[in-house]
């Protein structure tokens, strides 16, 4: 426990000291919603039974803000750090190679559920967003949040396996980061795409994890209700965790 929580304090100091690893994975979402929630102002959505448009949203940005952080921040991360040796002389010391990737898993939670408060408290001061008033709704909240970032970091540790430099770990997790936040419906309604659109966006695990959000703060239901939503995002998670295990490397791919 002494060395995770050593290692845990090291991850943080590290991410708050990378300016655009900040502002990217943590910082964005919270603009993005800021600047997309003024447009929206106080329309609805009709293909999602009338509901404000900003509440949607906040739904959306904090299942977007899963992605970037969890999922596309990690893997940048981590990809740099076995490319330049860091993973490598980590084996080496002794710390369990189980608690160093504990530890960047907590840190990553602690950055995401920081987002997570931030956006909440901008939806209700700035759009009047009605936030979780009842104990249980905030214990859904928390153990969706933690079943997003975790499913999403699995995802992103196996997908370090598929990027072989660390110059090019960017451009990867951005070819797919992007489109699946589009896909997904994180900045509207995926209801309002194509029918063919909308069947891609079926199959994302970022889709199921806006919807368990937008049940919870907006429909007040519990994270039990939405059980469907919760097995395709532990579902995915799986997958990633399996790949992860098969094709996560501490040494570097080049050279």
């Amino acid at each position: 426990m002494r060395l995770f929580v050593h290692q845990l304090r090291g991850e943080q100091r590290l991410f708050w000291r990378s300016r655009e690893l900040a502002f990217f994975t943590f910082l964005f979402p919270v603009i993005l919603f800021t600047l997309l929630g003024s447009v929206y102002g106080d329309d609805t959505i009709r293909k999602e039974g009338g509901i404000k448009a900003s509440a949607y949203l906040l739904a959306g940005l904090i299942g977007y803000g899963a992605i970037a952080t969890a999922f596309a921040g990690l893997s940048i991360v981590l990809v740099i750090r076995r490319e330049s040796g860091v993973l490598k002389r980590v084996r080496g010391t002794p710390l369990p190679p189980s608690t160093y990737v504990a530890a960047s898993l907590g840190s990553t939670t602690i950055v995401y559920l920081i987002e997570v408060v931030i956006l909440i408290v901008l939806a209700r001061l700035l759009y009047d967003v009605p936030v979780p008033d009842h104990p249980s709704q905030w214990v859904s909240l928390v153990l969706a949040v933690l079943l997003g970032v975790l499913s999403f970091a699995a995802l992103g540790l196996a997908l370090t396996g598929a990027i072989r430099s660390d110059e090019g770990a960017s451009a990867v997790v951005n070819a797919i980061f992007f489109p699946v936040a589009f896909l997904a419906g994180a900045f509207w309604s995926a209801r309002t795409f194509p029918g063919p659109v909308e069947a891609i966006s079926d199959v994302l695990p970022l889709t199921y994890l806006i919807r368990l959000m937008r049940d919870i703060l907006i429909f007040d239901e519990s994270i039990w209700e939405n059980w469907q939503s919760v097995a395709v995002v532990a579902g995915w998670g799986l997958l990633g965790l399996v790949l992860a295990v098969r094709f996560f490397r501490w040494t570097p791919r080049e050279g």
